[in-house]
């Protein structure tokens, strides 16, 4: 028969301390298995179970002595010592023990039941001998009994919180919260009650939601921004002898708009030069306002004054300060001191707090302007003069007139930059400022004279002012008309009178207002007649002078008479021989010659023409009489010159075929009733005779040249 045994916990008054009692339960008859006490059959007795409450122990036992649990019984245990107790499980034999033979727990160590609240163990009864079991193995719990041994904490402090201000009472700032570890279900010992120890009268808190309030209306950010509040929590509900933790809470009062801006005078004065730059700030005040950040903003205007179209006011961004400024030149001799009424106001407004009154503030500034050395001043800046070319030297061209506009007024001394007129065309009175020439002036070399007037303070050198004049250079007539080219032509000698031999032109350097009108003749004795408006030359005789055809070319404005010369040839024209002079014909001959490159492609072909007239070069002169013609022998020398120049330049030419080919030359006939100057013909027919041995020194290439030309010696070409 096994007993179980029901182990109830009670508790003494004052001490605490802890006994058990057993209480015997129901027993049940049977016979045992095998008929031997302390073995069961399942045929003579049914199997029972272990009974009994939780078992519990206080934590943190502090005694020598190991605490007493309880007791384990099985009715098999006949007290002869048959049976013996064993424990197993979470601290069996370490933190718990048991007395085989009684069954008595006892704990060895002090338990702290916030680290573990309970121990799950089993027990069984078996035989000593046999170490066979008795009774099946059955679990129990041993529940560690909480003490109020830990204090509330605040995990989250210390806090720091804001609220604005002037914020009414009540008003909710924040919530702070403890935690207590001991058991909440057990007792009072985790049941906390808040409360405030510092920050009265100004906060509150609710003693068991841990809510700070505002506990005054109005706090004024501007006397105190902060408070320093003390909370306490308690446990045991705030009980004496209850433990109990604290922390702290910064509360930050935030601003609000609720202070207007003010001058600290009002009236302000400050000095401005003059010559102070347009844009330039001039002066700074700033209005004070008890608030920060955005509700100190300000904005500065100007209200009146006889400034207002003088200057302007901003707000510096990040100093507040108002700044006037500059928008139009001071002039101290026009006036000498300006004043402005200013206002500063708030630029963002509450408006709970506008019965307060205004959130602006107005003061006087007073602008007073300096004195300022200012240079001369010249009125105009730009001046224009006109003078003649043909003015002599010294004559007034204008005047310039400069002032000091200081007070002072101080004597001026003008002077001519020579940067501007480096070669002294002009000069300036020192006193006067009047400007003459120094020089004859030329029109034609140059029509506008730019000069820089300086004028300086007698007083003070470094006080420059500078005006540009423009001088124009007025033209007249004092240049003779010119032939811009040299003419040279050829007649044929049946040229008919009134036939034009050539048109002339003319060019005048001077200026022509309403267009140049010229006036062509012929000198004395001359073969020819100028047609009027044509300016074309025509024969009237059949023969030139050798030295030229004079031409006088007077200007209708003024007799002004350029003489040129024109050189002209008789052509003579006569018919040929039907019959051709074969020896004489080379395109009726065969001509032999080595030719190891292009052939006929690379023969090379003169214009004579272009070959005789390379000294009629185009130019634009001025002169008051022509040149005389250059003589026929200079023509022939520069025609070989010209010639051997071209036979080096082909003997060097890089790009000529490597060998030597023989160039031929043809008659191109007999001339050509429209004046054509490009045949042998028409250039032989001059008067003078031309010698053609030094063809026969220039070497093979020019062989069979100078053999066509050897049987001509002594006469024209035919």
């Amino acid at each position: 028969m096994l007993t179980a045994i029901i182990l109830s916990l009670w508790e003494t008054s004052g001490c605490g301390a802890m006994t058990l009692n057993s209480v015997a339960l129901l027993q049940v008859s049977g016979r045992t298995r095998g008929g031997g006490a302390g073995v069961y059959s399942t045929q003579s007795r049914r199997r029972r179970s272990w009974v009994w409450n939780q078992f519990f122990v206080l934590e943190e036992y502090t005694g020598d002595e190991p605490l007493y649990i309880g007791k384990l019984h099985s009715d098999l245990d006949k007290g002869d010592g048959q049976v013996r107790y064993v424990l197993s499980g979470e601290g069996a034999m370490s933190i718990f023990s048991i007395d085989e033979d009684t069954g008595d727990i006892h704990t060895t160590k002090s338990l702290d039941r916030e680290q573990q609240a309970y121990y799950t163990l089993r027990a069984q009864a078996r035989d000593r001998n046999t170490n066979l079991p008795l009774e099946p193995e059955s679990q129990f719990i041993i529940k560690v009994q909480d003490i109020n041994d830990n204090e509330p904490k605040f995990l989250d402090g210390p806090y720091v919180a804001r609220v604005a201000e002037r914020s009414p009472a009540g008003t909710s700032v924040l919530t702070v919260v403890a935690t207590d570890a001991d058991d909440p279900t057990y007792g009072n010992s985790a049941h906390l009650v808040y409360s405030i120890l510092q920050g009265q009268p100004y906060f509150s808190v609710e003693p068991k939601s841990g809510v700070v309030r505002t506990a005054l209306p109005d706090m004024d950010r501007e006397l105190r921004d902060h408070y320093l509040l003390v909370i306490q929590a308690k446990d045991m509900i705030g009980q004496m002898g209850g433990l109990s933790g604290t922390t702290t809470v910064t509360v930050m009062l935030t601003d609000v708009n609720d202070n207007p801006p003010r001058f600290p005078r009002k009236s302000y004065q400050f000095s401005v030069p003059e010559s102070t730059l347009v844009s330039a700030v001039v002066a700074k005040i700033k209005a004070l306002d008890a608030d920060a950040g955005p509700n100190a903003e300000m904005d500065y205007r100007i209200l009146d004054g006889d400034g207002l179209g003088t200057f302007r006011m901003l707000t510096d961004p990040h100093t507040q300060e108002g700044l006037v400024i500059l928008i139009k030149t001071l002039d101290f001799e026009t006036k000498t001191s300006y004043t402005l009424r200013v206002e500063a106001s708030n630029r963002y407004m509450d408006t709970r707090f506008l019965s307060a009154g205004p959130f602006s503030d107005v003061a006087t500034v007073r602008l007073q302007v300096e004195d300022v050395n200012e240079p001369p001043y010249f009125s105009p800046r730009v001046s224009q003069m006109a003078v003649s070319e043909a003015a002599p030297v010294g004559t007034e061209v204008g005047s310039v007139s400069a002032h000091d506009p200081d007070a002072s007024n101080c004597p001026i001394r003008y002077a001519i930059d020579r940067k501007s007129d480096v070669e002294n065309y002009f000069d300036i009175d020192r006193q006067s400022g009047v400007i003459r020439t120094s020089r004859r002036l030329d029109r034609e070399l140059s029509a506008l004279h730019n000069i820089t007037v300086l004028a300086t303070e007698s007083l003070d050198h470094s006080q420059v002012g500078k005006a540009v004049v423009l001088v124009s250079v007025t033209d007249v007539n004092d240049n003779a008309p010119s032939f811009p080219v040299e003419y040279q032509t050829f007649i044929c000698e049946d040229a008919q009178p009134g036939q034009i031999i050539v048109t002339l032109s003319a060019v005048d350097l001077d200026e022509a207002k309403n267009g140049h009108h010229f006036l062509f003749s012929l000198a004395a004795k001359a073969s020819c007649s100028i047609q009027s408006g044509m300016d074309a030359v025509s024969p009237n005789k059949t023969r030139f002078p050798p030295e030229g055809l004079p031409i006088i070319y007077e200007d209708s404005w003024k007799l002004l008479v350029c003489v040129a010369m024109v050189t002209g040839a008789i052509r003579r024209r006569r018919k040929e021989p039907l019959i051709v002079d074969d020896e004489r014909d080379v395109r009726e001959n065969i001509v032999c010659y080595d030719d190891e490159g292009g052939g006929e492609e690379d023969t090379e072909a003169f214009d004579m023409f272009t070959l005789r007239h390379l000294n009629e070069t185009k130019r634009s002169y001025r002169a008051t009489a022509a040149e005389p013609p250059p003589s026929r022998e200079d023509k022939h020398q520069l025609f070989q010159e010209f010639i051997m120049d071209r036979l080096r330049e082909a003997s060097l030419d890089m790009t000529a075929p490597p060998f030597d080919s023989v160039q031929t030359y043809a008659l191109e006939g007999s001339g050509s009733a429209a004046v054509s100057l490009s045949s042998f013909s028409s250039l032989t027919s001059l008067e003078s005779e031309q010698s053609y041995h030094f063809l026969s020194e220039w070497g093979p290439k020019f062989r069979k040249l100078a053999e066509l030309y050897k049987d001509r010696e002594g006469g024209g070409a035919s």
